[in-house]
C-alpha cells in the first residue's frame, strides 16, 4: 500500500506539471449569442459572448444620412443572403463611425451574428475564419479604429483574408471596420520618391502601392467629415432631449461654449456635452 501510495502521489505532482505546461482547453462557444469578441490567449483564442451588446438607435446618430443608407442597404442585401461588399469607415473622429456599424447590424441582429477583433489579435484572423467557416450563421467581423504604424505587419494578415489568399473567407463572413485614416498605412515623403515617369505615364513605386492597396480591398468606402456648426447644434438639440432636457438659447449657447473648449464638433461632443449639461441640471 506505501508503493501504490508513493506512485499516486508522483502521479499527482506529474499533472500539476503538465497543467502549467499544457493550456486548458478554451471555453465552449455560447453560439446562441448575438455578439461576440475574440479573446486572444496562449491557447490560439476564443469567441466570448457578448449578452448585452452596445446600441444605439439609428435616428440617434445625426448628419450621416447618405453613409447610413449605404450601410443599411449592404447589410440588408447580405442579411438576405444577396452579394454585399466589405465596409471601411474613414474620417474625422467622433462623427459616429463605429456606432453606426453597430446601429446598422443590430437592425438585422435576427439575422447576422457580430464578432469584434481587437486591431492587434488580426494575427488570429485565419484561426477565426476557420471557425466561422464552419458555421450555418452569417457574421460581421468588425474592427475599430484600424490603422497601422511603420513595422506592423498585422494588416497582412487582414489584407489576405480580404482579397488575395487561397483560404478566403466564405459567403458567410462580411469584414466592416472603421479609421480616422483614408490610407491604413503611413505615407511618407520618401514613398513618393519611388514613383516613375515612363513614356509621360505616372508610375507610383511598390511602397506606395503596398500602402494603398489594403484599403482598397474594401468594397464600399464611406467618407465622415467634421460637423458643421448647425450639424453639431441639430446633434446636440437631440441629445438634450433624449436626456429629459429642453432645448433653449441658453442651451444653445452653452453647447457652442463646450464644443470651443472641446476644439471639436461632432456628434461624441454633442452627447458628452448633453450628458453634462442636462445632468448637471437634474442635481
Amino acid at each position: 500500500m506505501a508503493e501504490l501510495s508513493d506512485v499516486l502521489t508522483k502521479v499527482d505532482k506529474l499533472l500539476d506539471r503538465l497543467e502549467q505546461v499544457v493550456p486548458p482547453l478554451p471555453p465552449q462557444t455560447q453560439w446562441h449569442a448575438d455578439a461576440f469578441y475574440w479573446v486572444a490567449d496562449s491557447r490560439g483564442g476564443y469567441l466570448e459572448a457578448v449578452e448585452d451588446p452596445h446600441h444605439i438607435p439609428l435616428n440617434a446618430l445625426q448628419n450621416v444620412d447618405r453613409q447610413k443608407q449605404a450601410i443599411l442597404r449592404n447589410t440588408a442585401q447580405y442579411a438576405a443572403g444577396k452579394p454585399a461588399n466589405n465596409i471601411l469607415l474613414t474620417g474625422s473622429r467622433g462623427t459616429g463611425k463605429s456606432t453606426l456599424i453597430k446601429a446598422c447590424w443590430f437592425e438585422h441582429k435576427s439575422h447576422i451574428k457580430l464578432v469584434e477583433i481587437d486591431k492587434p489579435d488580426l494575427k488570429d484572423l485565419g484561426r477565426l475564419l476557420g471557425i466561422l467557416a464552419k458555421r450555418p450563421e452569417r457574421f460581421i467581423v468588425f474592427c475599430d479604429d484600424l490603422s497601422f504604424e511603420e513595422g506592423e505587419h498585422n494588416y497582412k494578415a487582414l489584407k489576405s483574408a480580404l482579397d488575395g489568399s487561397i483560404r478566403a473567407p466564405g459567403d458567410n463572413v462580411l469584414f466592416y471596420a472603421t479609421s480616422n485614416r483614408r490610407h491604413l498605412l503611413p505615407h511618407k515623403m520618401s514613398d513618393n520618391l519611388e514613383t516613375e515617369q515612363v513614356n509621360g505615364e505616372i508610375r507610383p513605386g511598390d511602397s506606395m502601392e503596398e500602402k494603398t492597396s489594403l484599403s482598397e480591398r474594401f468594397g464600399l468606402l464611406l467618407t465622415f467629415y467634421p460637423f458643421r456648426q448647425d450639424e453639431y447644434f441639430a446633434a446636440c438639440h437631440y441629445w438634450v432631449e433624449f436626456f429629459g432636457g429642453q432645448w433653449t438659447d441658453d442651451v444653445q449657447a452653452a453647447a457652442l461654449r463646450w464644443s470651443m473648449t472641446r476644439g471639436s464638433r461632432s456628434g461624441r461632443v454633442a452627447w458628452q456635452f448633453a450628458r453634462d449639461y442636462v445632468g448637471g441640471a437634474g442635481l
